[in-house]
């Protein structure tokens, strides 16, 4: 028999299980207490549930280095009779994840998408103040959001929210951008992640919570493979075209770059690898 016939049997069948497994309700994953004065990121997320899928490097910084991780909720989705139910999953995701959690209005903000940032100007503005003001806020060390090219209107809608907030935050502020891709790959992420069977877990398993998406297409169960893409795509967009494999199971792709006195720096701080074995905050060193 063709021993690659009984591996993709186990892949089917593994994702058959999956689809049986309790959507939520799985106690919280440990996490070391936070610190006074821990350097704190924030994860500017389009929907509830992005916060679990790109989530490994803020979960590793939660983890191996202390960090504060703040899920901005900048959506609660577009269908308005879901938005107060999504809402109560988020919150319960976010409490399995050790992400702390930051409503931007009380049903989340309303069409972050391009059309409305040329058609309502004024409208955009007050959104663009209120990302503004939790920036200036919380004084965070990292940003996530995602790329400007990651094909959901809302998502690109969050880039530019977010990086039209950033031009208000005045000289003296500064902070790492960390882009993050979902919807499209990046072509030019300058870093990878290696993610562990116990972060993937996790990552998984907080999806899990957001159980009217899930339902709908199981994104949870389709992180492993998601992410093994990610470490074929990492080995050569990261380490060079034709370069060896540094051996990841699982990874992320972020692109991460430097704000600093009302503008990004654009010089390219060079394309690393983050193995398990590193702590997390050596990527901000």
């Amino acid at each position: 028999m063709n021993p690659y016939a009984s591996l993709v049997a186990a892949y089917a069948r593994s994702f058959k299980e999956g689809q049986a497994h309790p959507l939520g309700g799985i106690a919280p994953a440990s996490h070391p207490p936070l610190a006074d004065g821990a350097p704190k990121a924030l994860m500017f997320s389009p929907h509830p549930d992005d916060e679990c899928i790109i989530g490994a490097l803020p979960l590793r910084l939660r983890r191996q280095s202390g960090w504060n991780i703040m899920n901005v909720a900048v959506t609660h989705g577009s269908a308005r009779a879901r938005q107060s139910e999504r809402w109560e999953e988020l919150k319960q995701a976010c409490s399995y994840m050790g992400f702390g959690l930051i409503q931007t209005a009380p049903n989340g903000l309303e069409r972050v998408n391009l059309s409305s940032r040329r058609e309502d100007p004024a409208q955009w503005s007050a959104k663009v103040q209120v990302v503004a003001e939790i920036l200036l806020a919380e004084q965070p060390r990292a940003i996530f959001l995602p790329h400007e090219n990651d094909w959901n209107t809302t998502h690109i809608g969050v880039h530019f929210l977010v990086m039209d907030a950033l031009k208000l935050t005045g000289n003296g502020f500064k902070t790492t951008l960390i882009e993050t891709e979902y919807w499209h790959p990046m072509t030019e992420p300058n870093v990878m992640v290696e993610v562990s069977e116990e972060v993937l877990t996790d990552q998984m398993t907080g999806t899990s919570f957001h159980a009217g998406e899930v339902r709908r297409n199981p994104y949870h169960l389709l992180l492993p493979a998601w992410m093994q893409d990610n470490a074929r795509r990492g080995t050569e967009l990261i380490g060079g075209m034709g370069g060896a494999s540094p051996g990841f199971n699982f990874a992320t792709l972020y692109r991460m770059r430097h704000w600093q006195d009302g503008a990004r720096d654009e010089v390219n701080t060079g394309a690393r690898t983050l193995a398990m074995s590193e702590n997390a905050a050596a990527l901000f060193v």
